[in-house]
């Protein structure tokens, strides 16, 4: 009997690496059509294994494409910002919404074939850094995939959209979110997570596409080093943090980029930011350098197993997560076609990596102005820090760029193999960071050890006025063999949409003030724009159906942007009017009008409290409810603007609302395990003081 247990105690290891999953799909979509797109069809995420975002279609160009117009549209019933990329199979387009619904409709009509509600709990808001938002389905076989807000894996039928399982995928009771987009390979669902300012360790695991039991899972980070650590890659990584970070989670969540290439037969993808993001708090005995964070990390796609990593922005302090798109191709380097991996991470430089191995080939900046770093190592490509961006070392507060929007945050990026250029939507966005001697750790909304006071602005036009300004965006073409920007699109905001490019010699991408718009491929030129009347974050595709190709993209703004920097810092907000819209040549369909725009007059109670209150319930309101309510207590266009609340009037109202979580239906959770009484208090009294400067300013 004990030889018996031995036995198996030996094998317990190998289940981590890889249990049997069912076989491939043959029939419905397969892991060739994946891999090989048949003409006209859009079939994962980033259109191909390479997630190149370029169609081969042509018949909408650069010499025609100003006869694009409307061919129909669809209302959607979700008021949030919509982030998923359409796919198409067989004539009908898939998508999902905010809140993790999705829906089926006739690629060529428009008609509703079916819709989906996972029916996510509102509560589940909290632990959302950037909004209730979804990127997208995977198809598979005969089976729909999507990742829910409250961290499920559910498969749907492609007909009917009925379920044919259910998985929880994140730890009960955690504090992890979905809303990234499934991928699909060998007879596995691949997802991750969100959730690395919440005490999250992350992971990316692997599901059986038949049956949804699990196949493997990759911790990228250390659990408690007194323990036996989750696989060797582990081992290694233990030594680059310090204290008792792993009571912290680590973070390092794996919330969006996933690729698959079937030449290396790896898997690459990237992970998030450390957690906290002060790594006073999480390498208590010294610098470390947090693997697996803000890397990108390639494993075998069967078991799970290490092959290699690139850490891109070591020790992070700044929120550079490295979830944005995964890119594989073929250049020309030195004379040699290589296989490379091409990566635009939050911290503004451009990485070519080599696929195999990933050794660093090529680093260098997409964006102007960096500052937290003075430049790669020219061999290794790690980044030489500015001593002035270690905030916590300093004590003194760093206005860093790119800031934690980052240069390049989740809009997808596109890959032309004709042009040799990669379209990238980049942000100009700049952060104040600071330490905070005095952080504790908490239970509800963000724990990131910082405080974010410093960035505050003043009740001052001119301030405001020259914030706003300086906060833009850019529409970027890349040359990742010459290292250089080919061509730049100055843009109004920052987190503008994702990117396609096309063989019509076309991008097209849609704007955070509600333009879609077509450009050359080659030189950038503006060629053709459709007001969509609300912001665009998702990033568009093309399919074609019996002779005819379409564009297709998501409305709907909303996301980070919008919920945490508010209408403060930025030029102008569109209000969220939700919808698909789907254009072919020829076509002349209308949008219906926009609802008219309601103004408020700020009309808040006199200012009270005392000088220490005030302070208090600033630092608190910066580092927690901004996230939500927006920077200063001004809002966006989704969330409650907190100076227009009927509680400001009623402290027992205010207390019933923070602390006993009276609106939790609608989001607003209770913060009884995070302040007490005396600190919503403060929070009060700080917002009702904000109220009266603007209302003083002549805002509204």
């Amino acid at each position: 009997m004990r030889l018996k247990l031995l036995a198996l105690a030996a094998l317990l290891p190998l289940a981590a690496c890889g249990n049997k999953v069912s076989a491939p799909p043959t029939e419905g979509v397969t892991d060739a059509m994946i891999a090989q797109p048949p003409v006209g069809e859009w079939l994962t995420y980033g259109y191909d294994r390479a997630e190149t975002r370029f169609s081969p279609l042509d018949q909408i160009n650069d010499k025609n494409v100003g006869q694009l117009g409307l061919a129909w549209s669809a209302d959607l019933d979700t008021a949030r910002g919509q982030e998923a990329t359409p796919l198409m199979h067989d004539g009908v387009l898939y998508i999902t919404t905010a809140w993790s619904m999705v829906k089926a409709y006739d690629a060529k009509t428009g008609a509703l074939k079916w819709s989906y509600d996972p029916k996510v709990p509102r509560e589940k808001l909290v632990d959302v850094c950037c909004d209730a938002v979804n990127r997208g389905v995977a198809l598979y076989g005969n089976k729909v995939y999507v990742g829910t807000l409250d961290g499920r894996l559910v498969a749907l039928d492609q007909k009917t959209g009925k379920v044919v399982w259910d998985k929880l995928t994140i730890p009960e009771g955690s504090h992890m979110a979905i809303t990234g987009a499934p991928r699909v390979v060998k007879g596995k669902v691949l997802i991750g997570s969100a959730g690395a300012e919440y005490f999250t360790r992350g992971y990316l695991a692997a599901f059986d596409a038949e049956t949804g039991e699990q196949a493997w899972r990759f911790y990228t980070v250390p659990g408690d080093p007194s323990k036996p650590q989750d696989g060797k890659h582990l081992d290694a990584a233990v030594k680059t943090w310090s204290g008792d970070f792993w009571k912290l989670g680590g973070g390092g969540t794996v919330w969006d980029s996933i690729t698959y290439d079937p030449v290396t037969d790896l898997v690459y993808f990237g992970t998030a930011n450390a957690e906290p993001w002060n790594p006073a708090y999480r390498n208590t005995d010294g610098a470390g350098d947090s693997l697996y964070t803000a890397s990108i990390v390639a494993v075998k796609p069967d078991t799970g197993e290490y092959v290699w990593h690139f850490q891109e922005t070591p020790e992070d302090r700044w929120d550079f997560d490295s979830n944005q798109q995964i890119t594989v191709t073929d250049l020309n380097i030195g004379g040699q076609t290589r296989r490379v991996v091409m990566h635009a991470p939050k911290n503004g430089y451009f990485f070519v990596l080599d696929a195999k191995t990933g050794a660093f080939i090529a680093g260098n900046p997409f964006v102007d102005g960096i500052n937290w770093a003075k430049g790669l190592d020219p061999k290794t490509g790690r980044p030489i820090v500015n001593p002035e961006a270690q905030y916590e070392r300093t004590g003194k507060p760093f206005l860093g760029f790119p800031g934690a929007v980052g240069a390049h945050s989740w809009t997808p990026m596109s890959y032309s193999p004709k042009t040799g250029l990669v379209y990238i939507p980049t942000n100009n966005t700049p952060q104040v960071y600071a330490h905070d001697p005095d952080w504790k750790p908490g239970k509800t909304g963000f724990q990131l050890g910082i405080d974010a006071t410093a960035g505050n602005l003043p009740a001052d036009k001119n301030v405001r006025a020259a914030t706003k300004k300086a906060m833009t965006g850019a529409l970027v073409a890349f040359d990742p063999v010459a290292g250089k920007v080919k061509w730049r699109v100055p843009q109004q905001t920052p987190t503008n949409g994702g990117t396609l490019a096309t063989a019509g010699n076309l991008v097209f991408q849609g704007t955070a003030l509600g333009d879609f718009k077509a450009y050359t491929a080659d030189t950038g030129k503006e060629l053709w724009s459709f007001h969509a009347q609300s912001g665009i974050l998702a990033a568009p595709m093309t399919y074609s159906i019996d002779g005819e190709q379409y564009v297709a993209v998501l409305v709907g703004w909303g996301g980070v942007w919008d919920v945490s920097a508010g209408k403060l810092v930025t030029s102008k907000i569109t209000p969220n009017i939700s919808r698909l819209v789907v254009f072919k040549l020829g076509a002349k369909g209308q949008l219906p009008a926009p609802p008219p725009s309601a103004e408020r007059k700020l009309d808040p109670p006199p200012p009270s409290g005392t000088p220490q209150q005030l302070a208090l319930g600033e630092k608190l309101y910066t580092n927690s409810c901004s996230v939500c309510h927006g920077a200063s207590a001004v809002a966006g266009a989704l969330n409650p603007d907190l100076r227009h609340s009927v509680a400001l009037n009623n402290p027992k109202l205010w207390q019933e609302i923070v602390h006993d979580g009276l609106l939790k239906q609608n989001g607003m959770v209770a913060w009884k395990d995070q302040f007490n009484p005396d600190q919503i208090e403060a929070i009060r009294l700080y917002v009702i003081k904000r109220a009266n400067e603007d209302k003083g300013l002549g805002d509204h």
